[in-house]
């Protein structure tokens, strides 16, 4: 029996099905979220083409067209979806999850990288120094990846650094350590981005020559530490 009870399925368009579980950062329906992505993965229905886990839900994309062909003509192929995953959900056996992965991600909080630490401290009334050790003295669970291929979103942030988004996107360097709102990230690639940069990392977030691109994946856990700019000149050798 699935351990959380509450939740919802909708239509996302007409080639996607979205199992969510209410808007709300939370990590046991995390765990819920990724088991259930993890058990899709291992036992795939007929027509199903990608799955997409992210804070509280899990989107299941589907082709109706080949689904078509196998249901009958007085459903939908969102109804069936709908009713194959609700089967699902209630006769899969769910068990703890394993233990999690954890990443030492070293960032060099500089100022000649953290371009928005000084705005920050003013904001906030904190000196640079506090607001950098409280970043990386946190220990933070990988929710999701996207809005870029690799992207991490990381929680939670201490709330006392917490910091709504920009009004406008600004061009961010692949590397650039980031927050907004309880969360931070990782850019991993060069693009426009409405996050406040505090560092930046040497590593190589995402890579597509290498057998896993992602460096990182759901349910990861994150330690940062600090480098200075010789340490971080030398890791990106």
């Amino acid at each position: 029996m699935f351990p959380q009870k509450s939740y919802s399925i909708f239509s996302l368009g007409d080639a996607a099905i979205t199992i969510d579980f209410g808007n709300i950062i939370n990590e046991k329906i995390n765990d819920y979220v990724l088991d259930l992505f993890h058990a899709f993965q291992q036992r795939p229905f007929s027509g199903m083409v990608d799955l997409i886990p992210a804070y509280s839900s899990l989107s299941i994309y589907y082709d109706p067209v080949k689904l078509r062909k196998s249901i009958s003509h007085s459903e939908t192929a969102f109804e069936y979806i709908k009713k194959e995953v609700v089967k699902f959900i209630e006769k899969f056996s769910w068990e703890k999850p394993l233990p999690a992965k954890v990443m030492k991600i070293p960032v060099c909080y500089d100022e000649y990288y953290a371009t928005d630490l000084s705005r920050i401290a003013e904001i906030k009334n904190l000196e640079k120094q506090e607001i950098v050790h409280l970043h990386y003295g946190q220990t933070y669970r990988v929710y999701m990846i996207g809005f870029l291929p690799g992207f991490p979103y990381l929680g939670t942030l201490d709330e006392k650094i917490a910091m709504p988004r920009k009004p406008e996107p600004q061009m961010v360097k692949a590397g650039s350590v980031a927050i907004a709102g309880r969360q931070t990230g990782i850019y991993p690639l060069e693009s426009p981005g409405g996050w406040h940069i505090i560092g930046k990392t040497p590593l190589k977030i995402f890579d597509a020559n290498r057998e896993s691109p992602s460096l990182l994946s759901a349910g990861d856990v994150v330690e940062f530490y600090p480098i200075d700019k010789n340490e971080f000149l030398n890791l990106s050798l």
